[in-house]
């Protein structure tokens, strides 16, 4: 479906890529993987026509309607969202145009958007990313470009694409940093690594351990290179300067040696460290706080002391006061009523949803000495600006460009280093994950997981808050804060569950409703009938289960236990990462499989629990 052939790009003196070759097959859903400022964003542009290759070419087979995703969508801010999704709807008075409408309004209120009439300048992130989404599978492509799909989406909404994408054939090229989502989507990742495209059949676990066996062989390469290449050298110093041919040809190979044996391949990481000041037992006290904007309750009543190490989790949809909660701690917003009180030996490293505010032509080191020329870093250690910018993967030379020079994700790290450089011991991080590659997220990761300050996280990264996250605070958006001692993965079991009894109540209270209604007809009807003569109208009982409808509800109950189970199993066996490309693609078939045979074995069950 897509053919990418000899694709080479540079950016001045820097050489993004050469010559990368990969293709698409029909029905394929690939990840593209890399570092933040290698090339990843740019690869993304050239396929979808947003720039233009060096040399090379990109061809879609012809006939193709793609659909393209952008991290940020653009939507016009003068239309409302109804004028917003119909600029992609044929004209007022056609046939196309009435039954695209419809399944506007149907994909619409899947994705949560209620108020088409609502301002796009009105919109959240997430609001205007689930608009994209609304056009995007209305459109119905044949191929699905997405880049960072998950992006401002809250967990549910990110869980519902997620169903939504790893069902069907559909053809998918995304780049994402939710590893969740890779190995629950995904079958194919490539990985831009130095220049090279390296293709991983598989999830993301699998992607982790071929990677590093690749790393290995590469680096025995350059070992056994290094020696010959010594031996070689040896041989170049004591030659004559008249060669014969055979000479010639050795000169040649000596060359070849010469490059693998300088090639690098130890990977630069980020070094996170931090001087922790002292803790005092006082962290932070919520005593019965309130805050509200307008008719809009963010929290109603809700008191809670922080304790020394603890690692909570801020959880919830968009629009629910996350963020607010977040600055109701730091003292950046005041509470209505109830009082925050911060221990004196607090000091606070807030990383903000919005960034850092600096000027477009600064320079990347004169933010940092902005802040310090000198900073303490653990074991009494001192660095300096740039030191500490190497620390954090900036090299001398980008150290003197100008932020405007940065990509997202760099930006993302630049403000990381702003946050810890000034050593907390109480971590509030909103949103983190954001426009970070997969390296840095998991450097950030072991470096929170060993950090003994305290940790408070706002993030829709699953795999981020499982690991990291040991307590949960669930904003509900009505005022309520549900208080949850647990990782998120036990949470969303905790939260199934009592959506499965919610609903079985649901239907058996509807039922209950339509017996009586049944029974008020019937007996109204009997006593008309009966008059004078004093017929009595007896009731009519609630409908049983028969025998067999009564064995298939016992059988119900056992199947989805055994397919909830091997669905778990399965994840595991995807985790763990040592299945062969053969049997991901079973294991993924079979998955996709038990996923829908659940849905239709969960709505049987329910639907005979009415009359248990």
């Amino acid at each position: 479906m897509l053919s990418v052939e000899g694709l080479t790009k540079s950016f001045g003196d820097k050489l993004l890529f050469k010559d990368l070759n990969f293709g698409l097959q029909s029905g394929q859903k690939v990840a593209l993987v890399a570092r933040n400022g290698t090339g990843k964003t740019t690869l993304f542009q050239l396929l979808t026509g947003a720039d233009a290759p060096d040399s090379g070419n990109v061809v879609y087979r012809k006939g193709l309607r793609v659909g393209f995703l952008p991290q940020e969508p653009v939507l016009n801010p003068d239309h409302t969202v109804w004028e917003a999704m119909t600029e992609h709807l044929g004209t007022p008075d056609s046939d196309e145009h009435w039954k695209n409408e419809a399944e506007w309004v149907q994909m619409l209120g899947k994705l949560g958007i209620q108020d088409t009439h609502q301002p796009v300048k009105t919109l959240s992130g997430g609001q205007r990313k689930r608009v994209a989404l609304a056009q995007l599978f209305v459109d119905d492509p044949d191929i699905l470009l997405l880049d960072e799909p998950t992006n401002h989406l809250d967990l549910n909404m990110i869980e519902w694409l997620e169903q939504r994408l790893s069902q069907g054939g559909k053809t998918l090229f995304m780049v994402t940093h939710d590893r969740y989502f890779l190995d629950r989507v995904c079958d194919t990742l490539l990985e831009l690594d130095r220049g090279m495209l390296y293709t991983y059949p598989g999830n993301y676990a699998y992607y982790l351990q071929k990677k590093a066996e690749r790393i290995d062989a590469e680096a025995s390469n350059i070992d056994r290179a290094k020696n010959l290449y010594r031996k070689e050298l040896d041989w170049m110093r004591r030659q004559p300067k008249a060669r014969g041919t055979k000479s010639k040809a050795r000169i040649d190979s000596f060359h070849g040696i010469k490059e693998v044996a300088h090639q690098k391949t130890e990977e630069k990481n980020a070094q996170l460290e931090v001087q922790m000041t002292r803790l005092g037992t006082k962290i932070v006290e919520l005593h019965r706080i309130a805050k509200s904007f307008g008719d809009k309750k963010i929290i109603s009543d809700f008191s809670y002391n922080f304790k020394r190490g603890e690692r909570v989790g801020v959880i919830g949809e968009n629009g629910s006061g996350k963020s607010t909660f977040l600055k109701l701690l730091t003292g950046e917003l005041e509470p209505d009523r109830g009082k925050v009180v911060v221990g004196e030996t607090v000091a606070f490293g807030h990383y903000a949803q919005g960034g850092i505010e600096v000027q477009e032509d600064q320079r990347i080191i004169d933010v940092v000495k902005d802040i310090a020329e000198v900073i303490p870093m653990a074991g009494g250690k001192k660095l300096t600006a740039s030191q500490l910018l190497e620390r954090f993967l900036f090299d001398k030379q980008q150290q003197y460009a100008q932020v405007q020079t940065l990509s997202g994700g760099e930006r993302r790290r630049l403000f990381l280093l702003t946050v810890l450089m000034k050593n907390p011991n109480v971590l509030i991080l909103d949103e983190p994950t954001n426009d970070l590659d997969i390296i840095t997220l998991q450097i950030l990761e072991d470096f929170l997981f060993d950090f003994p300050g305290c940790l408070i996280i706002v993030s829709h990264d699953r795999y981020f808050l499982d690991r990291l996250c040991t307590h949960l605070f669930v904003l509900r958006g009505d005022g309520t804060l549900r208080d949850f001692n647990g990782t998120l993965r036990e949470y969303r079991e905790v939260e199934k569950a009592e959506r499965k009894e919610s609903a079985k109540a649901t239907r058996k209270a509807e039922a209950r409703v339509d017996a009586v209604g049944t029974d008020a007809a019937g007996t109204g009807r009997a006593a008309s009938a009966g008059g004078a003569s004093g017929a009595v109208a007896h009731q009519p009982e609630k409908k049983k289960l028969s025998y067999n409808e009564q064995r298939e509800y016992e059988q119900l109950e056992g199947e989805i236990e055994r397919l909830e189970a091997r669905k778990e199993e399965i994840a595991e066996q995807f985790t763990l990462g040592n299945l062969t490309p053969e049997e991901i693609e079973s294991m993924s078939r079979e998955l996709a499989e038990i996923t829908e045979a659940l849905d239709v074995k969960t709505d049987r069950w329910l639907t005979l629990s009415e009359y248990a």
